[in-house]
């Protein structure tokens, strides 16, 4: 059996009275492409945090890539984007992508990763003359400029329209493909159910699910009912409804028994459609379940 490239054993840490980590044990097999998700101070970054080791955990274990996170040759192997970067503007994004790469023994090529990122245009450029999500697109660039094995991205397309989040997504799916680890946080569900094989949920400082796309949603029974309905009877068992462009769009666990009595109401409707709760929905049933 493969051993875990990453592996969390019962750590704790905290900052003062708060506990941003609460006895978190996780493991990510080599080649995996996992989903860091929970609300605002959840504890996804100080996770992330400890595993690059930027922080010690009070309690526990970490290790990286069969070592140490804090040593030196185990960081020669990840490439880190967090949350918030600050890049020398007066440099150019060449300069500063052979800067990086130049701290590690096998880089990857320079062309290679402009390409990759869509960055080509912008080689010559000053960091300070780039966009703000221009300035993003090369911050995650620069997490892969080193050939690393494992990549953290800590909310990756934050500030990106929508046409430079699919192109920074193209560039982690290659990585990925190539046998590259990606662990990712990101406030875009969007985004983790287009990349991630695998969603470990994180709420108040622990994992309260661990699992594939699919078995997180399993977790919930809910279902989304959408329709065109002028006015929506009172129906019990729905768990969230929500209007958006003339569709209403209401959440509950029986979706058999919301017809049936959608029907029985005599309420004029059109368009009615029945699937599986998005990883949207299931993140934020799971979530509310454990709110003390």
């Amino acid at each position: 059996m493969t051993s875990p490239i990453m592996r969390v054993r019962d750590v704790t840490r905290s900052y003062g009275d708060v506990v941003a980590v609460d006895g978190v044990s996780l493991d990510i097999a080599p080649g995996e492409l996992v989903g860091l998700l929970g609300p605002n101070g959840a504890g996804k970054t100080t996770l992330i945090n400890l595993l690059v080791g930027l922080r010690r955990p009070d309690s526990g274990a970490v290790e990286l890539c069969g070592g140490n996170p804090r040593d030196e040759a185990t960081r020669q192997a990840i490439g880190v984007t967090p949350q918030q970067t600050a890049l020398p503007e007066a440099w150019r994004v060449g300069e500063l992508i052979d800067f990086i790469a130049a701290h590690h023994p096998n880089p990857t090529n320079r062309h290679d990763l402009l390409v990759r990122f869509d960055l080509q245009d912008l080689c010559s450029r000053q960091i300070g003359g780039l966009s703000g999500g221009q300035q993003r697109r090369v911050a995650v660039a620069l997490a892969f400029a080193g050939n690393p094995r494992v990549v953290f991205l800590d909310e990756p397309s934050t500030g990106l329209d929508v046409e430079a989040r699919h192109q920074l997504w193209s560039g982690i799916r290659a990585f990925h493909e190539e046998g590259g680890t990606v662990l990712l946080t990101s406030h875009y569900l969007e985004e983790v159910e287009a990349l991630a094989q695998r969603v470990a949920v994180v709420d108040r400082g622990r994992v309260i699910a661990d699992g594939s796309m699919r078995d997180v949603r399993r977790l919930v029974s809910l279902k989304r009912v959408s329709l065109i309905c002028p006015e929506l009877p009172s129906i019990p068992g729905a768990a969230r409804v929500e209007n958006n462009d003339g569709h209403t769009h209401v959440l509950t666990n029986d979706a058999d028994h919301f017809v049936r009595e959608l029907v029985t109401s005599g309420a004029r409707f059109s368009d009615l459609e029945i699937r599986s709760a998005s990883l949207e929905d299931a993140f934020l049933s799971i979530t509310s379940k454990h709110v003390a």
